[in-house]
C-alpha cells in the first residue's frame, strides 16, 4: 500500500455529478472565454474572501504580475519579498523590471518576520509582497502598519490560504491587492491553470481586468498596454462547484494536522506552529528535520510520498545568479531549504494513510 502526497482525482469523484454538468453546460453555452460562469465565480468568491472585488486571472503568477503593472511598479523601483518563497514571488517582481529585496523568515512560522521589514525599506520600496505560506496567514497588522506609515502597497500572496483567517477575518482584503493561484493541488484547485486578485480598491480591480484583457474594457478597444491573462469559463464552472465545499476540506485537513502534531510531538522533528492570530487552512503540513534525506528514505520505504517545500531558496536558484551577489546573506531561508519536509496532508486522505504516516514517522524519529 502507498500513500500519496496528494490525492487528487478523489476531490473529483466526490463531486463528479456536479463538475461533470458544470462543464457540460459550459460546452453546450458554446460561450468559452468572459462569460457567466466566470462572473458568478468573481462573485462568489469575492464574497467568500470577504473582499468587495474579484477579478479572475490566468493563473498565480499572473495575478502577481498584473497587481505589480496595476501599482504601475516596475524599472527602478524595489518590492520587499520573502526570502523563504516559492519563486513565483520573485519572478513576478523581476518580470515587471523591479529589483527584490528579500526578508528572512520567522524560523517558527516559516513567514515573513515583520520585524526585519522596515530595515529593508529604501526611498525605492514600492511595496511589500507577503506570503501566506503553507496556509498559514502571515502577521499583518504591524506589516499594515509599516506599509502605510512609509506610504507604499502591501500585495498578499495567497496562493495556499484559501479560506485562512487573520484575527477573525478571510484573507482576501487586508492587503491592496491579494493574489490566488488555483493551481490543481492549492486548496483550491482548478482542473488546469487559474488564478484571481481580490481587493476592496475598486480602481485597482478595473485596473487588473483591464491589463488582464489587452489593456481594454472592451473588444478592439485598448486603453492601456496589457496582456492575456484570463480565467476561462470551463475553470470558472469548476471552481463554482467546489468553492462550498472549502470549508468542510479545510477542517479535514486542520483535523489531520492536529493527529500530526500531537503524535509527533515527542519526536526531534521541528513542528509548525499556529500563533493565535491566525487561523491555518493546512495547505502543507511542513515539518525541520535533522536528517532529511534519512527520514524520506524511511518514509518511501514505508510507502510514505513526501515532498520538499521548497528544496532550493529563491536566493540560491541560477535564475538569480547575477543579483546574489547584491542579494543579502539569508542564513534561515538556507537552513529552511536544506531541512524542510512536507509530510502527506489533503481532504480525501483516510484516516489508514493518515495512521500509516504517523506510524512510520514515529518508528524513525523517536
Amino acid at each position: 500500500m502507498v500513500t500519496e502526497f496528494l490525492n487528487l482525482g478523489a476531490a473529483y469523484k466526490e463531486l463528479q455529478l456536479d463538475i461533470d454538468a458544470a462543464v457540460s453546460r459550459v460546452m453546450n453555452s458554446g460561450w468559452f472565454i468572459l462569460g457567466e460562469e466566470v462572473a458568478r465565480f468573481e462573485k462568489a468568491f469575492a464574497a467568500y474572501c470577504e473582499a468587495q472585488h474579484a477579478v479572475g486571472v490566468a493563473n498565480g503568477l499572473d495575478a502577481l504580475i498584473l497587481s505589480l503593472r496595476a501599482l504601475d511598479i516596475g524599472l527602478g523601483d524595489e518590492v520587499i519579498v520573502p526570502s523563504n518563497t516559492y519563486i513565483a514571488t520573485w519572478l513576478a517582481v523581476s518580470e515587471v523590471g523591479a529589483s527584490v529585496v528579500p526578508v528572512e523568515p520567522d524560523p517558527q512560522t516559516h513567514n515573513i518576520d515583520p520585524a526585519r521589514i522596515e530595515t529593508a525599506i529604501t526611498p525605492r520600496t514600492r511595496a511589500v509582497i507577503a506570503v501566506h505560506l503553507y496556509g498559514q496567514p502571515v502577521d499583518l497588522d504591524p506589516i499594515l502598519t509599516l506599509t502605510r506609515t512609509h506610504r507604499i502597497a502591501l500585495i498578499e500572496d495567497a496562493a495556499q490560504a484559501h479560506g485562512a483567517r487573520y484575527r477573525g477575518q478571510r484573507i482576501g482584503s487586508h492587503g491592496d491587492l491579494v493574489c490566488w493561484s488555483f493551481y490543481p493541488a492549492k486548496n483550491l484547485g482548478a482542473m488546469g491553470d487559474a488564478g484571481s486578485v481580490t481587493t476592496n480598491n475598486s480602481v485597482l480591480a478595473e485596473r487588473v481586468r483591464m491589463l488582464g484583457n489587452y489593456g481594454g474594457r472592451r473588444k478592439y478597444h485598448n486603453e492601456i498596454l496589457g496582456l492575456n491573462s484570463r480565467l476561462d469559463e470551463i475553470q470558472a464552472a469548476i471552481l463554482s462547484v467546489k468553492l462550498p465545499h472549502m470549508d468542510d476540506w479545510n477542517e479535514r485537513r486542520r483535523l489531520i494536522a492536529k493527529q500530526y502534531s500531537e503524535a509527533f510531538a515527542g519526536t526531534d522533528l521541528g513542528l509548525p506552529t499556529q500563533p493565535d492570530y491566525a487561523e491555518c487552512v493546512w495547505h502543507l503540513y511542513v515539518v525541520r528535520c535533522p536528517d532529511r534525506a534519512g527520514l524520506v528514505a524511511h518514509l518511501d520505504a514505508a510507502g510514505v510520498r513526501t515532498q520538499m517545500h521548497y528544496p532550493i531558496a529563491p536566493a540560491e536558484q541560477p535564475a538569480y545568479a547575477v543579483e546574489a551577489k547584491e542579494l543579502r546573506d539569508l542564513p534561515i531561508a538556507r537552513a529552511l531549504a536544506a531541512n524542510v519536509l512536507s509530510l502527506p496532508i489533503g481532504p480525501h486522505q483516510s484516516q489508514t494513510d493518515t495512521d500509516r504516516v504517523i506510524d512510520a514517522v514515529c518508528r524513525y524519529s523517536t
